[in-house]
Protein backbone atom coordinates (compact mmCIF):
# COMPACT_ATOMS: atom_id res chain seq x y z
CA UNK A 1 0.00 0.00 0.00
CA UNK A 2 1.57 3.27 -0.71
CA UNK A 3 1.62 6.11 1.17
CA UNK A 4 0.23 9.14 -0.85
CA UNK A 5 2.24 12.12 -1.40
CA UNK A 6 0.98 15.33 -1.26
CA UNK A 7 2.39 18.58 -2.78
CA UNK A 8 1.84 22.75 -2.20
CA UNK A 9 3.63 25.93 -3.17
CA UNK A 10 6.37 25.39 -0.60
CA UNK A 11 6.00 21.86 0.76
CA UNK A 12 6.03 18.08 0.15
CA UNK A 13 3.74 15.77 2.69
CA UNK A 14 4.91 12.80 3.09
CA UNK A 15 4.55 9.54 4.55
CA UNK A 16 7.10 9.36 7.93
CA UNK A 17 9.52 6.79 8.35
CA UNK A 18 12.10 5.44 10.57
CA UNK A 19 14.21 7.97 9.15
CA UNK A 20 12.59 10.98 10.36
CA UNK A 21 12.69 10.20 14.07
CA UNK A 22 15.35 12.79 15.17
CA UNK A 23 13.78 15.38 12.90
CA UNK A 24 10.59 14.98 14.68
CA UNK A 25 11.63 14.16 18.16
CA UNK A 26 13.35 17.74 17.45
CA UNK A 27 9.72 19.39 16.81
CA UNK A 28 7.95 16.71 19.68
CA UNK A 29 10.41 17.93 22.48
CA UNK A 30 9.74 21.05 22.68
CA UNK A 31 7.28 22.42 25.22
CA UNK A 32 5.98 24.85 23.21
CA UNK A 33 5.12 22.96 20.92
CA UNK A 34 3.16 20.24 23.08
CA UNK A 35 1.68 22.54 25.40
CA UNK A 36 -1.78 22.00 24.01
CA UNK A 37 -1.44 18.92 22.04
CA UNK A 38 -2.75 16.11 24.34
CA UNK A 39 0.57 14.48 25.78
CA UNK A 40 3.39 15.14 27.09
CA UNK A 41 6.59 16.64 25.10
CA UNK A 42 9.33 13.58 24.37
CA UNK A 43 12.16 12.93 26.74
CA UNK A 44 13.43 10.25 24.16
CA UNK A 45 14.38 9.44 20.77
CA UNK A 46 12.71 5.79 21.58
CA UNK A 47 9.31 7.96 21.84
CA UNK A 48 9.62 9.36 18.63
CA UNK A 49 10.25 5.96 16.93
CA UNK A 50 7.21 4.71 18.12
CA UNK A 51 4.84 7.52 17.25
CA UNK A 52 6.03 6.91 13.37
CA UNK A 53 5.83 3.06 13.68
CA UNK A 54 2.03 4.04 14.95
CA UNK A 55 1.35 6.23 11.94
CA UNK A 56 2.22 3.40 9.72
CA UNK A 57 -0.31 1.02 11.53
CA UNK A 58 -2.61 3.92 11.46
CA UNK A 59 -2.67 4.12 7.92
CA UNK A 60 -2.51 0.30 7.13
CA UNK A 61 -5.63 -0.09 9.39
CA UNK A 62 -6.98 2.93 7.74
CA UNK A 63 -7.92 4.01 10.84
CA UNK A 64 -5.15 7.23 10.59
CA UNK A 65 -2.81 9.05 7.94
CA UNK A 66 0.06 11.73 9.09
CA UNK A 67 2.48 13.53 6.54
CA UNK A 68 5.71 14.87 6.91
CA UNK A 69 5.89 18.50 6.31
CA UNK A 70 9.00 19.13 4.21
CA UNK A 71 9.90 21.92 3.12
CA UNK A 72 10.71 22.08 -0.60
CA UNK A 73 13.50 24.41 -0.84
CA UNK A 74 15.86 22.59 1.77
CA UNK A 75 14.36 18.98 2.26
CA UNK A 76 13.60 19.99 5.87
CA UNK A 77 10.99 17.77 8.23
CA UNK A 78 9.86 20.85 10.28
CA UNK A 79 5.90 19.16 11.25
CA UNK A 80 3.35 17.21 10.39
CA UNK A 81 -0.38 17.05 9.43
CA UNK A 82 -2.87 14.62 9.28
CA UNK A 83 -6.27 12.69 9.71
CA UNK A 84 -6.83 11.37 13.24
CA UNK A 85 -10.35 9.15 13.93
CA UNK A 86 -10.39 8.40 10.28
CA UNK A 87 -13.47 6.55 9.88
CA UNK A 88 -14.15 6.28 5.95
CA UNK A 89 -17.59 4.01 6.32
CA UNK A 90 -18.65 6.96 8.09
CA UNK A 91 -17.37 9.39 6.04
CA UNK A 92 -15.16 11.55 9.09
CA UNK A 93 -12.37 12.37 10.55
CA UNK A 94 -10.50 14.93 13.31
CA UNK A 95 -7.60 17.17 12.01
CA UNK A 96 -4.52 17.45 13.47
CA UNK A 97 -0.90 19.16 12.64
CA UNK A 98 2.03 20.81 14.51
CA UNK A 99 5.41 22.09 13.20
CA UNK A 100 8.53 23.34 15.11
CA UNK A 101 8.08 27.04 16.28
CA UNK A 102 10.88 28.42 13.66
CA UNK A 103 8.09 28.22 11.29
CA UNK A 104 5.22 29.66 13.29
CA UNK A 105 3.21 32.36 11.78
CA UNK A 106 4.29 31.33 8.08
CA UNK A 107 1.17 29.65 6.35
CA UNK A 108 2.73 26.96 6.39
CA UNK A 109 0.63 25.26 8.72
CA UNK A 110 -2.55 26.55 6.71
CA UNK A 111 -0.78 25.37 3.43
CA UNK A 112 0.13 22.10 4.96
CA UNK A 113 -3.66 21.70 6.57
CA UNK A 114 -5.42 22.75 3.13
CA UNK A 115 -3.19 20.21 1.25
CA UNK A 116 -4.53 17.56 3.83
CA UNK A 117 -8.41 18.87 3.89
CA UNK A 118 -8.32 18.94 0.04
CA UNK A 119 -7.11 15.37 0.17
CA UNK A 120 -9.50 14.24 2.48
CA UNK A 121 -12.43 15.83 0.28
CA UNK A 122 -11.60 14.71 -2.83
CA UNK A 123 -9.75 11.58 -2.69
CA UNK A 124 -11.12 10.15 0.23
CA UNK A 125 -14.66 11.41 -0.47
CA UNK A 126 -15.26 12.52 3.40
CA UNK A 127 -18.07 14.73 4.48
CA UNK A 128 -17.19 15.96 7.86
CA UNK A 129 -13.65 17.22 9.06
CA UNK A 130 -13.78 17.96 13.14
CA UNK A 131 -10.86 19.79 15.11
CA UNK A 132 -10.25 19.44 18.58
CA UNK A 133 -8.45 22.96 20.32
CA UNK A 134 -7.35 23.74 23.63
CA UNK A 135 -9.74 27.18 24.89
CA UNK A 136 -6.34 28.82 25.18
CA UNK A 137 -4.55 27.78 21.81
CA UNK A 138 -5.65 30.85 20.42
CA UNK A 139 -3.45 30.31 17.45
CA UNK A 140 -5.05 26.88 16.59
CA UNK A 141 -8.70 27.55 16.86
CA UNK A 142 -7.32 31.14 14.65
CA UNK A 143 -5.99 29.18 12.07
CA UNK A 144 -9.12 26.71 11.84
CA UNK A 145 -11.62 29.75 11.71
CA UNK A 146 -9.47 31.23 8.68
CA UNK A 147 -9.47 28.50 6.80
CA UNK A 148 -13.35 27.95 7.03
CA UNK A 149 -14.17 25.65 10.13
CA UNK A 150 -16.85 26.54 12.44
CA UNK A 151 -17.09 26.42 16.28
CA UNK A 152 -19.76 23.74 17.73
CA UNK A 153 -18.76 23.93 21.28
CA UNK A 154 -17.04 22.94 23.80
CA UNK A 155 -16.23 19.31 24.90
CA UNK A 156 -15.57 19.24 28.83
CA UNK A 157 -12.69 17.84 30.18
CA UNK A 158 -12.14 16.04 26.82
CA UNK A 159 -8.41 16.05 26.94
CA UNK A 160 -6.35 14.86 29.45
CA UNK A 161 -2.89 16.26 30.02
CA UNK A 162 0.00 17.37 32.80
CA UNK A 163 -2.57 15.67 35.19
CA UNK A 164 -5.52 17.75 34.53
CA UNK A 165 -8.87 17.49 32.34
CA UNK A 166 -8.88 19.98 29.63
CA UNK A 167 -12.01 21.59 27.86
CA UNK A 168 -11.84 21.97 24.43
CA UNK A 169 -13.41 23.36 21.32
CA UNK A 170 -14.87 21.14 18.57
CA UNK A 171 -14.77 22.65 15.31
CA UNK A 172 -15.93 21.30 11.71
CA UNK A 173 -15.74 21.69 8.46
CA UNK A 174 -18.24 20.27 5.73
CA UNK A 175 -17.29 18.77 2.16
CA UNK A 176 -20.51 21.39 0.89
CA UNK A 177 -19.01 24.50 2.80
CA UNK A 178 -14.83 23.52 2.22
CA UNK A 179 -16.71 23.54 -2.30
CA UNK A 180 -18.07 27.10 -1.64
CA UNK A 181 -14.56 28.51 -0.74
CA UNK A 182 -13.02 26.00 -3.64
CA UNK A 183 -15.73 27.59 -6.52
CA UNK A 184 -15.51 31.16 -4.92
CA UNK A 185 -13.50 33.77 -7.06
CA UNK A 186 -9.54 33.96 -5.27
CA UNK A 187 -9.18 37.74 -3.79
CA UNK A 188 -5.59 39.04 -4.03
CA UNK A 189 -4.03 38.01 -0.89
CA UNK A 190 -0.19 39.43 -1.16
CA UNK A 191 0.63 36.78 1.90
CA UNK A 192 0.31 34.09 -0.61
Amino acid sequence: MTFPELETRRLKLMEITEGDVEAYFNVMSLDRVTKYYGMESFKKKEQAAEIIRAFRTGYESKRSMRWGIILKDTGTFIGTAGLNNLQIGQKKAEIGFEIHPDYWRSGITSEAANAVIRYAFEELELFRIGAVTFLENHSSYGLLEKIGFKKEGILRGYIFQNGVSNDTYVYSLLRAEWQETVDAPVLNDSRI
